[in-house]
């Protein structure tokens, strides 16, 4: 039904670099179904380093929640909560910059927002739902991390460990492992973890149908 659209639940996955955000996310859309999920990943929303030189670009600490175009974010959820579809932005890993080209979101019954420091901002807690905390020690996020970021990234070992040690480490312990305070359920071992996946998504369900049934009125209020 079209209210189901109009108040769609927000579900925020967040956790470390190298948690198994990802794993867990595309578990829930697989489980759940793509066609009752808007996927919004915080990491497209990279404040655009265009205006700087490329060296100085590669030493902006992306860490940190002041890298993140958080304005256009919230605007775009809100959208999305409201029904409407939005221009969700591409961003370039490898120059850091915000191409032009954007992908068309529409609003689904279930809006899965996905990022490190989703937790950080209390207006973007404020619209979830339910609130996903991915753990993973840190030996296994940094291999993770060192394998993403060489294979589709375009960087040296030497390049992310650098970078780990100087802000992802640095940020990790100052802003995205006091943000689990704010989660509703913390998924230990990541996207391997198949109970906590089941749970989720049994709760997903469970919300999804009880919504389907409220009258609109309720929903409304």
């Amino acid at each position: 039904t079209e209210s189901t659209v109009e108040r769609p639940l927000v579900i925020g996955v967040a956790g470390g670099s190298g948690s198994g955000k990802t794993t867990v996310t595309t578990a829930i859309v697989e489980r759940v179904g793509p066609e009752r999920i808007a996927l919004l990943p915080h990491d497209l929303y990279y404040r655009d380093l265009s205006h700087l030189p490329l060296e100085q670009r590669r030493v902006v600490n992306f860490d940190h929640p002041n890298a993140f175009d958080n304005e256009l974010f919230l605007e775009h959820l809100d959208a999305l909560i409201q029904g409407q579809q939005v221009p969700v932005p591409t961003y370039d890993y490898a120059t850091y910059v915000r191409l032009p080209e954007v992908t068309m979101l529409a609003p689904k019954p279930v809006i899965l927002v996905e990022g490190i420091l989703i937790f950080t901002s209390a207006e973007l807690v404020a619209r979830m739902a339910i609130k996903l905390f991915v753990d993973a020690e840190g030996d296994l996020r940094i291999i993770r991390r060192i394998e993403r970021d060489t294979k589709s990234r375009g960087r040296t070992v030497e390049s992310v460990i650098e970078q780990y040690l100087k802000t992802v480490r640095p940020m990790h312990l100052e802003f995205v492992e006091p943000s689990k305070r704010y989660a509703d359920i913390i998924i230990p071992r990541g996207g391997l973890n198949d109970i906590a996946i089941d749970m989720i998504v049994a709760r997903i369900e469970f919300m999804l149908h009880a919504r389907a049934l409220a009258p609109a009125a309720e929903r409304d209020s």
